[in-house]
């Protein structure tokens, strides 16, 4: 691993562990935990997941997938459980689930993992009352880039030939949240960022097919597209919505945030916050504008 990438991941593991103190399971939320959905093999149980849903809801919900962030080298399901059982307490069923991380494991595993969560969702649908015709994907920072480069597996035939694995039958996102997400892949920094990710052999070829604003098309889920002023990835919507326009691509764009008090890169995260609550309560307002 990379030194910046280790410091990287400190730095994450205390600012988070800061953020989360004293937090509990709110009441009205009902948990599944550490649900094993893949058939890696990974001795370290990253293909483990949570399913969260609200306790006054019976019988089928609506339900949200969560690509956590972390630049591809930090994070799990843990320290996405405070935010999504937020959402579950607004009437969805959420599924929060870990991936295998780089540098330890690279390009394409965190998408493998992905398409093996999808698969066990329509699986065991039954089972956690998941409403299949109501699917959501949320994801921030690069999880936002991960969820919508998955999208563009589901929804894009020839892109998804750049993968080996199939998604699976019948699968529908039916709308996105991208929160603080990075879009493109072109600036030194980012793809600095993305050597412990990429193999050596891959690099630099598979950059373009990790360009987001480059790849979305017309059969794109609509999605809500958020950020903060005080986000240092603040000017990457821009660049997504301009791809989404050309497409013609169903789009919902929040700023949050003002000058006396910008807030930060995936503040929505620290549910502690009004802020926080208001901005997941209007991408789950957005999901129920979608359903049918």
């Amino acid at each position: 691993m990379s030194v910046k990438s280790n410091i990287f991941r400190k730095m994450c593991t205390q600012s988070d562990t800061e953020r989360d103190a004293g937090l509990t399971t709110p009441p009205e939320v009902e948990r599944f935990d550490d649900i094993r959905y893949g058939s890696s093999g990974c001795k370290e149980k990253w293909d483990i997941l949570d399913v969260y849903r609200p306790k006054s809801e019976k019988g089928k919900l609506p339900v949200i997938v969560s690509f956590h962030g972390g630049g591809w080298v930090y994070g799990d399901k843990n320290v996405y459980q405070f935010y999504c059982m937020e959402l579950a307490k607004r009437g969805f069923a959420v599924v929060n689930y870990s991936y295998r991380l780089a540098p330890e494991y690279r390009y394409p595993a965190p998408f493998e993992d992905t398409n093996e969560v999808f698969c066990w969702l329509l699986e065991n649908a039954e089972k956690y009352g998941f409403d299949t015709d109501n699917i959501f994907g949320v994801g921030d920072s690069a999880g936002a880039l991960g969820i919508g480069l998955y999208a563009c597996i589901v929804t894009d035939e020839e892109y998804a030939k750049n993968y080996s694995f199939k998604v699976p039958e019948g699968l529908k996102i039916k709308g996105l949240a991208l929160n603080c997400g990075i879009y493109r892949i072109e600036d030194t920094a980012t793809v600095r960022s993305l050597k412990d990710f990429i193999r050596k052999q891959d690099y630099p070829a598979i950059l373009d097919k990790l360009n987001m604003v480059n790849i979305v098309g017309g059969s794109f889920p609509p999605c809500f597209i958020m950020t903060a002023k005080g986000d240092f990835l603040v000017k990457e919507p821009q660049y997504l919505m301009e791809s989404l326009d050309r497409a013609g691509v169903r789009y919902e764009y929040k700023l949050y945030g003002t000058d006396e008090e910008p807030l930060g890169h995936v503040f929505h995260c620290n549910v502690r916050l009004p802020q926080a609550q208001e901005a997941n309560d209007d991408e789950c307002s957005f999901f129920r504008s979608l359903m049918t």
